[in-house]
């Protein structure tokens, strides 16, 4: 967009704009943007700020079902339902942390994704936890996203590098 006049400029994100960088773009990454390519542009305090606000979160939500915990010991409607939500919000939550924990490194199926929607809702705790953990060695996801991009990058310059030249002056072999 122009700033005089607010219309469209035609030499916005075009090729040969001076500075945009030509080939594959890398995926932005919740809360880090493309700062994980070059670790620039506050990298290290958006990971210490990612690091501590999922502990908080973590932290927070543990409070609340303590709370949740309180209010069935209070209504009395039994141990064995008490005993059934804690074994249900602890297994859903170690089997939303090992997803969550995969799912840094390797891309997840959308079927399986979306069939584990409810897991991973009720095992908050063991995603937030993930992340905890996962932000303490790198950006969440930046070694599958990083790999991806460098593999990208590696097709886009083979491909470049193969046309070279104009193909309608190659001399002919007799």
């Amino acid at each position: 967009m122009s700033a005089e006049n607010g219309t469209p400029d035609s030499t916005a994100g075009s090729p040969a704009t001076p500075g945009t960088p030509v080939g594959p773009r890398p995926e932005p990454i919740r809360f880090f943007g493309t700062t994980w390519v070059d670790h620039s542009g506050g990298y290290t305090a958006r990971r210490v700020g990612v690091a501590l606000g999922s502990l908080a979160a973590a932290a927070a939500s543990c409070f609340v079902l303590r709370i949740a915990y309180q209010g069935l010991r209070i209504a009395e409607i039994g141990s064995f339902v008490t005993l059934l939500m804690v074994v249900m919000f602890a297994i859903c939550s170690a089997l939303a942390f090992r997803h969550t924990w995969s799912a840094f490194t390797t891309r997840p199926d959308p079927a399986r994704q979306a069939s584990l929607r409810g897991l991973l809702a009720i095992g908050f705790v063991g995603c937030l936890v993930a992340y905890f953990f996962r932000s303490l060695t790198e950006a969440p996801g930046e070694k599958l996203h990083r790999a991806e991009y460098e593999t990208a990058r590696e097709q886009y310059e083979k491909r470049t590098t193969r046309r070279s030249g104009n193909p309608s002056k190659k001399r002919r072999r007799s």
